[in-house]
């Protein structure tokens, strides 16, 4: 049996804080996550990442520096490789897109799953945003796991897939896979991963990232992977955000996965993620 965890017990202080839907997401109001004793609220804001999953700020005009200084109160950062070297900011990295480029992140995905310690979370800051459209979903992949049958849950607790780099920014960087192997080869995750501070299990394969499940052919792997990947798409574990200029979205990697909309062609949309590093997936029998 997975471990059940009481997100009652979580203590989130005196937070204002406004669930999105019983599944998944939360806003938090009345606070500056800029502020000089923030540090203060981390324990509270940790604990409301645990229970919602992923949660939203609304006017948050950070600097580039706060914005990292807040990510800080929670671990390591990571610089991720599509930043531009000569960045004053290596920890920034800026999603930008406009009249000449569309969205490219409008499928469900984790973040840097290719890592061998993929994020613990990421902190997403809006800069500038379209008047309507390049809304955000979030999907709940723990609950996305307990809506499998048993028999299911069975087969993918014993299997391990691979999560390659190249699958997504080989292209983007210019480079050939076995340029970027060099320095992030493959690595290979658990199909349902524990979480290390809940207990509880989710689904940890994602479209961006996943190349095959180990042990299977290449049908079967591609066949088990679509049934799991589209468990992502039950509205019932999802939550919607609409972004405006200084709203600031913080998701738990470790059990979400996200769509970024790409409906706002040809506006402009800019947005700054700093990531705070995470640990080894694991998978607790």
């Amino acid at each position: 049996m997975a471990t059940t965890f009481d997100r009652a017990k979580l203590d989130t202080g005196t937070l204002d804080i406004r669930p999105m839907t019983p599944a998944i997401g939360a806003e938090i109001h009345g606070i500056d996550l800029g502020a000089p004793d923030i540090a203060k609220r981390v324990p509270e804001i940790r604990a409301a990442l645990l229970k919602h999953g992923v949660i939203f700020f609304r006017d948050q005009h950070l600097t580039q520096e706060a914005h990292i200084a807040f990510a800080r109160h929670f671990g390591e950062l990571e610089v991720h490789p599509a930043t531009p070297k000569d960045q004053p900011n290596p920890e920034v990295l800026k999603i930008a897109y406009g009249t000449k480029s569309r969205g490219q992140e409008n499928h469900w995905h984790s973040d840097v799953t290719w890592r061998e310690c993929p994020s613990l979370g990421s902190i997403l800051l809006a800069r500038e945003v379209p008047e309507c459209g390049g809304d955000t979903l979030f999907a709940n992949m723990h609950l996305a796991y307990e809506r499998l049958s048993d028999q299911m849950k069975r087969l993918c607790e014993g299997l391990t897939a691979v999560h390659d780099i190249s699958r997504v920014f080989a292209k983007r960087l210019g480079k050939q896979p076995e340029e970027l192997h060099d320095t992030y080869p493959p690595m290979r995750h658990p199909v349902i991963r524990t979480h290390p501070e809940t207990g509880e299990r989710a689904i940890y394969v994602n479209t961006a990232f996943t190349s095959h499940i180990e042990g299977l052919s290449k049908e079967e792997s591609r066949w088990l992977l679509d049934h799991l990947y589209k468990t992502a798409w039950d509205v019932e574990i999802q939550c919607r955000f609409r972004w405006q200029a200084g709203s600031v979205a913080f998701w738990d990697n470790r059990v979400c996965q996200h769509f970024a909309v790409s409906d706002y062609f040809p506006a402009r949309r800019v947005m700054e993620r700093v990531t705070i590093a995470g640990d080894r997936p694991f998978f607790t029998p």
